[in-house]
């Protein structure tokens, strides 16, 4: 089972910024919206750019990297609900339900030493809940996605730094296991964040095939 983790946060909080220190020779970078990454270097990655569910999957299970990382999932589900806005009644709901559940499953049964990063928004329900954004409550209703993984860090900008939060205040959908990070607030670097993981783990740390 792969170790997949949440990276969630408002736009502007760093979550894509936070592959600056990874080594794009050995990440699977996907793109669901097509935008230039916000560091110097970003032509030296290689990007996949696709918002349909089963090619993400297919992309995700061909891929040699070790690292995967998946940018603005949240409009995977998006783009597919406003294709499908002028359909009457509510399969379309049931179907971008499974949709993303399947890519969540396909995702975490991918090999043990693989890791996936999921950066997607956040969106604030009507009870003060920060939690990952979907497009509403008749799909949270079917499936809780912070519920699939073990580690959710919140990505948030605080006197002017940008920080992964990686504990839960209560409030949000934020979590990790005990003692893989030793504060709460950690720079918002997915290397180390990688690598806190692979020590955690046990997982050798190897670079692509």
């Amino acid at each position: 089972m792969a170790t997949v983790t949440l990276i969630l946060g408002k736009s502007g909080s760093g979550k894509s910024t936070s592959l600056r220190n990874l080594n794009p020779a050995e990440v699977g970078l996907i793109q669901v919206i097509r935008k230039p990454l916000p560091f110097k270097g970003a032509p030296n990655w290689r990007i996949k750019v696709t918002d349909q569910w089963n090619e993400i999957i297919r992309i995700a299970q061909k891929a040699t990297s070790k690292i995967i990382v998946i940018d603005d999932f949240q409009y995977m589900l998006a783009n597919e609900f406003m294709r499908r806005s002028s359909e009457r009644g509510y399969d379309k709901f049931s179907d971008i339900g499974r949709h993303t559940w399947d890519v969540f499953d396909a995702l975490l049964r991918l090999p043990d030493d693989v890791r996936v990063y999921i950066l997607s928004h956040t969106e604030e329900t009507e009870t003060g809940q920060t939690k990952m954004k979907t497009i509403g409550k008749m799909l949270d209703d079917k499936i809780t996605l912070e519920g699939m993984v073990t580690i959710v860090l919140r990505a948030i900008v605080q006197d002017g730094h940008h920080y992964f939060s990686t504990r839960n205040n209560g409030s949000d959908t934020t979590k990790a296991p005990m003692g893989m990070f030793v504060d709460d607030l950690i720079d918002n670097d997915l290397a180390a964040v990688d690598a806190a993981i692979c020590s955690y783990y046990s997982i050798q740390n190897t670079k692509a095939a």
